[in-house]
């Protein structure tokens, strides 16, 4: 049996309408089979592309604002051990330095920009969806795409028309 070089089945995807996708809309909602590995595809092709790339889970961001442009003060989980000092007995706050101002002052020349990949987005309001959406506006080099639940394969859209 000949196959033609049409009927064969794609085996490994360039990324290519992903990237362009992405270039145009700024910020996406994606959609990814459930059990896993698209994600990384894709994320490995947008760094041999020259995105910097970022991952972060939606669950306990807080304020979008401050945990990605600004530093914040987290506390560790207790795990149930008090402060004997005169510290607050919720334990001490370890600040954070900003996670895409720090990304995007460390970009060489040649990059294209930072991916701020999100996962578990279902859980975002759409206040914070819609602060996501108007992130690459402000700035460029910003690109986010927004896990935003399963499917039977992997698509996406523009985050503005899920808004």
């Amino acid at each position: 049996m000949v196959f033609s070089a049409l009927s064969l089945p794609k085996l490994i995807t360039t990324g290519g309408p992903f990237k362009k996708a992405l270039a145009t809309a700024g910020a996406l909602a994606v959609y990814a089979p459930l059990e896993g590995g698209y994600e990384g595809r894709y994320l490995r092709r947008l760094r041999t592309a020259g995105y910097r790339a970022v991952t972060v889970t939606a669950r306990g961001l807080g304020d979008l604002d401050r945990f990605l442009n600004g530093v914040h003060g987290v506390r560790p989980p207790h795990l149930g051990k008090k402060d004997v000092g005169n510290a607050a007995a919720v334990g001490p706050v370890y600040f954070v330095p900003p996670i895409l101002s720090c990304q995007l002052g460390e970009l060489d020349a040649k990059a294209k920009g930072v991916v701020l990949w999100i996962l578990e987005g279902q859980v975002l309001s759409k206040q914070e969806l819609n602060y996501l959406n108007t992130l690459p506006k402000r700035d460029a080099r910003i690109k986010v795409v927004v896990e935003m639940g399963g499917a039977r394969s992997f698509c996406w859209a523009p985050l503005a028309e899920l808004l």
